[in-house]
């Protein structure tokens, strides 16, 4: 699979800087000491983590552990009760307009609208950020072809499969070249045998084009075939663990993935009190 070519858009290039593969230990995400509150109930305890260009970390824990909180918070849909959440420098809450662009998201739910075929779902992102029509279009062929949809783009989402509408949505994220790329259980609506394919498809993808991504999961197996890192959460939301992956091939050392896999199991069972750990594969 090889990485397409995309012409770079000069009316949104002020909000979409290209990514410079050589800057790789400059972090894209940083999280300090964030706190949140939903009324009275405490979700996220002091989180800290960074992630660096090119990287592609999964956060990792049960139901509950404030997952969902914690994107809501690095996407700036809401604002932490104290500390601090930056995206390539940029607190993503209060300053959304100079951020717009800087991050995509493929969400569980593809979210494609149904009046528009696939090719014209693709090509919105980039049409919202000034690219031309034909040019947006171009670029949304390009995508779909390399998400194994090129005889698809004139569909209908009513007319493609749950498998062919992620791997829309998926085209749709990577189109806009973002700094950041989030996946917000994307894959976990899918039966295995889809899901398995388009995570082998997002992640030759992400490496080809040095995606710094961010995967949110609680497929356990999921975050150790797709992440460089993993940070595992605990309630309320921290992280406990971490587990470094970038260098160990899963599939093919399955002993080694069963024992790291074995102890990730234990610090998402362990109670709120836990130390944080660190796991080194």
């Amino acid at each position: 699979m090889q990485p397409p070519q995309t012409t770079p858009r000069t009316s949104s290039a002020d909000r979409t800087p290209s990514r410079t593969p050589n800057d790789t230990d400059a972090p894209v995400i940083e999280v300090e000491d964030v706190w949140f509150h939903y009324g009275d109930t405490l979700i996220v305890a002091g989180a800290q983590l960074e992630v660096r260009r090119g990287e592609r970390v999964a956060i990792l824990g049960s139901t509950g552990a404030g997952k969902s909180t914690l994107l809501n918070l690095l996407i700036g849909t809401i604002k932490p009760d104290r500390g601090r959440v930056t995206i390539t420098g940029l607190p993503p809450y209060d300053r959304p307009k100079e951020i717009f662009g800087r991050f995509s998201i493929a969400f569980q739910s593809p979210r494609l609208l149904p009046w528009r075929t696939a090719l014209d779902n693709v090509a919105l992102g980039l049409e919202i950020l000034g690219s031309s029509r034909a040019e947006s279009r171009e670029v949304a062929r390009t995508w779909l072809t390399h998400v194994g949809l090129a005889d698809a783009l004139h569909l209908y989402p009513t007319q493609l499969s749950g498998g062919m509408k992620q791997r829309a949505s998926l085209a749709r994220a990577f189109s806009v070249r973002p700094e950041v790329l989030f996946l917000d259980e994307a894959f976990s609506a899918l039966d295995e045998v889809t899901a398995e394919r388009l995570r082998q498809d997002f992640h030759a993808l992400s490496t080809q084009e040095n995606q710094t991504a961010v995967i949110v999961t609680h497929n356990i197996d999921e975050a150790l075939f797709l992440a460089d890192r993993i940070l595992v959460l605990g309630r309320p939301g921290r992280v406990i663990g971490e587990v470094s992956a970038k260098t160990v091939d899963w599939k093919n050392d399955p002993a080694l993935a069963a024992g790291v896999r074995a102890e990730i199991v234990e610090l998402m069972r362990r109670p709120q009190a836990a130390a944080q750990q660190r796991v080194e594969a």
